[in-house]
């Protein structure tokens, strides 16, 4: 099975992004995993929110195939702890998927469409992040997860 992020717009930061490299890097150990950038759209002054929400929508759900497992990182989505996350990623590994897609969505959020195709939504936390924070934590919690089911010392109890 293939993982996948999927995340509206690039990471400006430096540092940040060798950060995310770093855990994508090391994601690839466990099991095939990409990381996928679906640039912003251009000229969205004239866009409502909605509008924007759309064609936001209409670009990832152009990435994504009927087979998928599409999971959203949503704030309202259900919280795992990290020991969780690592069964929700179990349970799909055996499951026999061939693509488990997790997405960062745009700034407001995600469209219907996007939302009536999701199969999950997954919430990090009850707080707000920037969506490139959202990239390194969710990237270093699913390497955590993998590390957790390989009885690795990286996570503590």
């Amino acid at each position: 099975m293939t993982i996948k992020l999927l995340s509206i717009g690039k990471t400006d930061d430096t540092a940040l992004k060798n950060l995310i490299d770093t855990y994508v890097n090391r994601l690839g150990h466990y099991n095939k995993f990409e990381f996928e950038v679906i640039p912003d759209l251009k000229k969205t002054k004239h866009l409502d929110t909605e509008q924007q929400k759309t064609k936001e929508g209409k670009l990832i759900l152009d990435k994504i195939a009927p087979s998928d497992f599409l999971v959203l990182l949503d704030e309202n989505g259900k919280q795992f702890s990290s020991e969780g996350f690592s069964e929700y990623i179990q349970k799909r590994l055996n499951s026999g998927m061939k693509q488990l897609i997790f997405v960062i969505g745009g700034p407001y959020g995600f469209s219907e469409e996007v939302y009536s195709r999701a199969q999950s939504k997954l919430s990090l936390s009850k707080m707000t992040f920037s969506h490139q924070m959202v990239r390194l934590f969710f990237v270093e919690q699913l390497y955590r997860a993998f590390t957790i089911l390989k009885n690795e010392p990286y996570h503590h109890k």
